[in-house]
């Protein structure tokens, strides 16, 4: 099925579009609301999903749409082309006002990441790939391409973490591989942006909670910059099924150690009992 560099261009202007609506919000006393527990909302979140769910509508009308803030996630089961959207990654981190929050878009083709796009808008910086075609970063107009690292030694690899998500296991991990150079972030957007970019090289989120549209655009991101984007088994992530929650985890890396890191951080994950 044709996925096209125009409909990468598509998506990253709707990106910019949605992170105009953000940054409305973010400029006023906004309330915030509870889904449940550490689980929060914002008007920012359900304005920007509005309004993407709206564009891709009228750019896509063939597509189906699983986004985070809409209650229909039926498009989920069906095959072909499905855009999974995370209006707002890192609303806690848009509640702290440290600007450490995305736009992500990702289309699923045969459930299979594909196309991508992350919008960090506090810093006009957008990152986008399309598997196959390569990736590349948008920042105050300039574009260039981008590819990962080639570091390979573990011990001199980049760790980004998560800011607001800390887990035990990814210390236990660090002193397993010998890792030492960590640094906080917060949307996994931005984490996979720092990897395209060479400013880190892994990433792991070693948990149940993440959710398919955490994963679908930074997957497809960093898959056509070169690297790896899997589970916690090493397999690719599926963006099909009857369950929007990824309960396999996330890895992600530059790919030159990636089946190392899987095989510590699994081991880890399945001893504390968080995957089976």
């Amino acid at each position: 099925m044709n996925v096209s560099p125009e409909d990468l261009e598509k998506a990253s202007r709707l990106a910019r579009e949605a992170g105009a609506v953000v940054m409305r919000v973010y400029g006023t006393d906004f309330g915030v609301d509870w889904k449940g527990k550490a689980d929060p909302v914002t008007q920012a979140d359900r304005e920007a999903n509005e309004w993407i769910v709206k564009g891709i509508r009228e750019l896509f009308p063939g597509d189906g749409i699983v986004a985070e803030e809409s209650a229909d996630r039926a498009d989920q089961e069906r095959g072909g082309r499905v855009w999974f959207v995370d209006p707002l990654d890192g609303t806690k981190e848009f509640i702290a006002r440290n600007g450490e929050f995305s736009i992500m878009l990702g289309l699923a083709v045969d459930a299979r990441a594909t196309l991508g796009v992350v919008y960090r808008p506090t810093e006009d910086t957008l990152w986008a790939g399309l598997v196959g075609r390569g990736a590349w970063v948008e920042r105050g107009g300039e574009r260039r391409s981008v590819t990962v690292s080639e570091v390979g030694d573990l011990r001199r690899q980049r760790l980004v973490v998560s800011r607001s998500h800390a887990s035990p296991l990814t210390d236990e991990m660090c002193r397993v591989l010998g890792i030492t150079e960590r640094r906080p972030s917060g949307s996994v957007g931005i984490k996979v942006g720092l990897i395209v970019e060479r400013e880190a090289d892994l990433y792991v989120h070693p948990t149940d909670r993440s959710s398919l549209w955490d994963a679908c655009g930074p997957d497809a991101v960093l898959t056509a910059a070169g690297g790896c984007f899997t589970g916690l088994d090493g397999e690719p992530i599926v963006y099909g099924g009857t369950n929007p929650k990824n309960r396999k985890g996330i890895v992600a890396s530059n790919g030159r150690r990636h089946a190392e890191v899987v095989a510590v951080i699994s081991k880890l994950a399945r001893d504390a009992g968080i995957l089976g």
